[in-house]
């Protein structure tokens, strides 16, 4: 019997899901376990896992193109079934429709035409397919590019858009003055179902919360000797952030008022730590979770935090590495910001930025000696954290980094 594959909610926000790749094609044979396609969420662009044996016979979506949780996006069974009665029966059955006719949401253009699905794209169907789409023509004609140069990425080859827009010629003089000026001077780019939800996420918390920021000056040079001295001996590299995030836990666990969260009628007061740590992904931000926090050593957060970096980049973390912060730690440090002010994550009351750690002269018993400084920022939710608790939470915080032999206790 042949099997239907509906849209899975992978996160517990995702209302659509987008097909940013199908990685198996109608006509071929499927395991399970085996890779369907990559799914862009509004979390992240995750893998579509089959869990049928047989052959891929449908594909109701295409790539760039968006269907609503429980949608039917794939059929898996056997090349001599009739999948239109299947389809027929199904929308008997249920009121399931093919996901073409049921996607009312604002989506990004793609070349010419919005994202919508396009349902029974079938291998026996023949598709005729010019060399380049009208947009993708339309820009090489612009910038005087010669088609038959580029290499497509579409569908049989097909030149599209962004093929167009990442062509290099092979010499970059070959255009007159008035040629240039011709030339599109901008790059526009489809937004994707993670970019567009850090939009609304970023845009609702700066607009509905009650942001204020507390800073302070950590002298590291006690931390920077230990750090220094504990990686002669662990298993694995130990960063700075790796200790900022095991002090920070510990300093959450004294000050519970600011592990909290408004939850609209009530607030909640964690009594365990799971600290989110921003990692940039190639389509954005994702924030990967570091959980009980409080009770790991050193050595197992900085290989966690090294293996949820490692498969947010590779687009493998599943929802529960990224959902259940109680609080965010973002560092900027290492692109050389020496000090800013992050936006709350919700519903978690508070957000740590990170800035560089500076080298710079301090007065000390009346003398000038050189110091590491680094600056953290605490933004704060006044609806659940007042200023004397979050400076309360800054002081512990700035002891345990100051006195780092704690954090080995």
């Amino acid at each position: 019997m042949a099997e239907c594959i509906r849209m899975p909610k992978m996160s517990d926000t995702m209302e659509y899901g987008i097909i940013s790749r199908w990685i198996k094609q109608v006509g071929d044979k499927v395991v399970a376990g085996d890779i369907l396609a990559e799914v862009d969420t509004d979390k992240a662009t995750m893998e579509l896992e089959s869990y049928e044996d047989g052959t891929l016979l449908y594909v109701g979506v295409a790539e760039r193109a968006a269907a609503k949780i429980n949608d039917i996006i794939a059929i898996i069974g056997d090349p001599e079934e009739d999948i239109n009665t299947l389809l027929v029966s199904t929308v008997a059955i249920d009121g399931d429709r093919p996901a073409d006719t049921r996607i009312d949401l604002p989506l990004p253009i793609v070349d010419d035409q919005p994202v919508v699905p396009t349902a029974h794209i079938q291998s026996h169907l023949p598709l005729e397919r010019s060399i380049a789409s009208p947009l993708a023509k339309k820009i090489a004609q612009e910038k005087g590019y010669d088609l038959s140069q580029i290499q497509g990425s579409g569908e049989a080859g097909r030149i599209i858009k962004k093929d167009v827009i990442h062509f290099v010629p092979n010499r970059l003089d070959q255009f007159s003055i008035s040629e240039q000026s011709t030339r599109t001077a901008y790059q526009d780019f489809p937004i994707s179902a993670m970019r567009q939800k850090i939009a609304e996420v970023l845009t609702e918390s700066k607009m509905n919360i009650p942001h204020f920021y507390l800073t302070v000056d950590i002298n590291m040079n006690k931390l920077v000797e230990i750090r220094a001295e504990l990686n002669q001996y662990a298993s694995t590299k130990i960063s700075i952030n790796d200790l900022i995030i095991k002090a920070t836990a510990l300093a959450l666990i004294q000050h519970p008022k600011v592990n909290a969260a408004w939850l609209t009628d009530k607030i909640r007061s964690y009594q365990y730590v799971h600290i989110g740590v921003a990692v940039a992904v190639e389509d954005g931000l994702m924030v990967p979770v570091v959980r009980f926090a409080d009770q790991k050593p050193l050595v197992q957060i900085s290989k966690t935090v090294k293996n949820l970096s490692k498969q947010a980049q590779q687009k493998k973390l599943t929802p529960k590495d990224y959902t259940g912060a109680t609080f965010t730690i973002s560092n900027l440090g290492m692109f050389g910001i020496t000090s800013f002010s992050a936006i709350i994550n919700p519903p978690a009351a508070c957000i740590l930025a990170i800035g560089a750690m500076q080298q710079i002269p301090i007065f000390k018993d009346d003398q000038v000696v050189p110091a590491h400084m680094l600056q953290l920022t605490l933004s704060c939710d006044h609806r659940v954290v007042d200023g004397h608790a979050g400076a309360l939470f800054l002081a512990t915080l700035k002891t345990l980094l100051e006195q780092p032999l704690s954090l080995l206790l």
